[in-house]
C-alpha cells in the first residue's frame, strides 16, 4: 500500500513538472543566434504563433519498422486537414512564382510553416535557402531536399490559382516539391520521439539557373549529412507512382558557344562555309566516336551569321548543348567539341574561341543514384504504397543540380507521378501548359518521411 501511494505521488509530481515545462516553453521568444553569412537559428515559437508542440503520433513499436508503421505514416499524410493544408501551401506558392535566387517570399512562407511546427532551422543559405532539422540533433544525419525556384514562362493554364506574376510560372513542379517536403516535416515532427537520429530538410534556391546546390554546399548545408534524397514530379508516371533506378539517372549537361573569325592571314576565307563544316563535324563525335551503348548528345542549337543577304559576315557565332550519363563521357565530349571546332575551322583559314561557361556554373554533372540508397528507396516505397506503385525509370537526358550532392555523399533521386489525363495533367515540364495532379502531394510527403525515418532506423539497427 505504501509503495502504491509513493507511485501515485511520483505520477502527480511528474505531471506538474511536465505541464510547467510546456507553459514556460510557449512563453519563450525566438532565440536568435548569429552564424557566419548572417545565418539565423530559429529555436522556439513566439507567443502569437502556434506553439509548434506537435502531438506525439506513432507507437513506440515503430522503433522496429513494420507494415503497420508504413500504414501509420500514410494515414497521417492523407488526413483531410493535412491534405487541405498541402493544397493551400502549393497553390499559394504557385500563384507567386519567383526566379532563381529571388525566392524571398517562398522562403518566408517555408519559414513561417516551420515556425508553426516548432522546427528549428538556419537561414539564409545560398541567399534564400534554408536548412531545417528534426530529431535527436545527433547522428546519424539524413537529408531530404526540395528546390524552390520558378521559370521565366507565361502560364497558359486557365485555373483559379494561375500565376499572378506576368512572365513567371512554376512550370517544373518546384511548388509541389516544397509542399511535399513541408508535408514530410509535419509527419516527422509528429513522430520525432521515434527518430533515431536527425533528418535535415534542405529548401534550395536556383535549381533551374545558377546551380543553387553548389551554393548550398558552400554554405555548409551538408554538414554531418551522410546520405540525401530528393524527388521530382513526372508527367511520365501516373499520379502517386514512384520511379527511379540505380546508377546514372539524369544526364550531365553542358553548353558551349563558339565565336569564329577569319585569321589575319586568312584572306577571303568563307566564314559561313567554315562554320557549317564545323557543325557537320560536331555531329560525328557521337555517331563515330561514342559507343552505341553509351548514350550521348551533341546538338548545335544556335547559328548566327548576320542578317545581310549580300555581305559576307566578319564573325559567325554558334552554340549548343552536350549531354552524357558518365563523367568520363561528359568530359570527353567537352574536350572533343573544343578540338573539332578549332581544328575544323582552321582548315578554312579561320579561328574559333570556345566558351563552356564554367565560371557561370553552366556545367551540371550526371545525377547518379547510389545503389544502396536506391534499394532503400525502393524497399520503403513498396512497403508504403505497394509493388504497383514503384517502377524502374528509364534514364533521362534532363539534368539536375542535385548531382552536386550526389558527387559528395550517397544519394537517391526519384520521380513521383503527377499524370492524370482526366484533368489535363499530361504536359512536359517547362511547358506553359504544365500542371500537376495534386493528389500526388500527400504521397510525396509520406514517401519523404518514411524514407528518412527508416534510414535512421536501419542505421541504428
Amino acid at each position: 500500500m505504501d509503495n502504491l501511494q509513493n507511485l501515485n505521488l511520483l505520477s502527480i509530481s511528474l505531471t506538474i513538472i511536465i505541464n510547467l515545462s510546456l507553459t514556460i516553453a510557449t512563453e519563450l521568444p525566438f532565440i536568435e543566434v548569429n552564424y557566419p553569412n548572417n545565418m539565423l537559428l530559429r529555436s522556439m515559437p513566439t507567443k502569437n504563433q502556434s506553439s509548434g508542440l506537435q502531438t506525439r503520433v506513432g507507437s513506440d513499436e515503430c522503433r522496429v519498422w513494420t507494415h503497420a508503421c508504413s500504414d501509420e505514416v500514410l494515414r497521417l499524410a492523407h488526413e483531410p486537414e493535412n491534405v487541405a493544408w498541402l493544397m493551400r501551401v502549393r497553390r499559394t506558392i504557385h500563384e507567386n512564382p519567383e526566379l532563381a535566387f529571388e525566392e524571398y517570399e517562398t522562403s518566408r512562407l517555408v519559414r513561417t510553416e516551420l515556425d508553426r511546427m516548432g522546427i528549428r532551422y538556419r537561414y539564409p543559405l545560398a541567399k534564400t535557402g534554408i536548412r531545417a532539422w528534426i530529431g535527436s540533433g545527433g547522428p546519424p544525419f539524413v537529408g531530404v531536399r526540395a528546390d524552390m525556384d520558378a521559370l521565366p514562362i507565361q502560364e497558359a493554364v486557365e485555373w483559379k490559382h494561375k500565376s499572378k506574376v506576368a512572365g513567371k510560372m512554376h512550370a517544373c513542379g518546384h511548388d509541389a516539391h516544397v509542399t511535399m517536403l513541408l508535408g514530410a516535416a509535419h509527419i516527422l515532427k509528429s513522430r520525432e520521439h521515434l527518430l533515431k537520429g536527425t533528418v535535415v530538410l534542405l529548401f534550395q534556391p536556383a535549381e533551374e539557373a545558377g546551380n543553387g546546390a553548389k551554393k548550398m554546399i558552400e554554405d555548409r548545408a551538408l554538414d554531418d549529412v551522410e546520405a540525401i534524397f530528393a524527388v521530382h514530379v513526372s508527367h511520365e508516371h501516373q499520379t502517386g507512382v514512384i520511379g527511379s533506378r540505380s546508377g546514372p539517372l539524369l544526364a550531365g549537361c553542358g553548353i558551349f558557344r563558339a565565336v569564329i573569325t577569319v585569321e589575319e592571314s586568312g584572306g577571303s576565307a568563307d566564314l559561313i562555309l567554315a562554320a557549317s563544316s564545323a557543325v557537320i563535324s560536331l555531329q560525328g563525335i557521337v555517331s563515330r566516336e561514342a559507343s552505341p551503348l553509351d548514350s550521348q548528345v551533341v546538338s548545335v542549337t544556335s547559328f548566327d551569321g548576320g542578317r545581310s543577304l549580300d555581305v559576307a559576315p566578319d564573325t559567325v557565332v554558334l552554340g549548343g548543348t552536350f549531354r552524357a550519363f558518365s563523367n568520363s563521357s561528359f568530359y570527353y565530349l567537352m574536350k572533343r567539341i573544343q578540338e573539332v571546332l578549332v581544328e575544323q575551322v582552321g582548315v578554312f583559314g579561320c579561328t574559333a574561341t570556345v566558351n563552356f561557361f564554367e565560371k557561370q556554373n553552366a556545367i551540371y554533372p550526371p545525377t547518379t543514384n547510389d545503389d544502396a540508397m536506391y534499394k532503400h528507396l525502393k524497399k520503403v516505397t513498396v512497403d508504403l504504397l505497394g509493388d504497383d506503385h514503384f517502377e524502374v525509370a528509364p534514364q533521362v537526358m534532363g539534368a539536375e543540380d542535385f548531382a552536386f550532392y550526389s558527387e559528395i555523399i550517397p544519394a537517391a533521386f526519384y520521380f513521383i507521378g503527377i499524370r492524370n489525363e482526366e484533368i489535363g495533367a499530361v504536359h512536359i515540364g517547362h511547358s506553359p501548359h504544365f500542371m500537376i495532379d495534386e493528389d500526388s502531394l500527400p504521397v510525396g510527403a509520406a514517401v519523404h518521411a518514411a524514407v528518412a525515418e527508416r534510414y535512421l532506423n536501419d542505421k541504428r539497427s
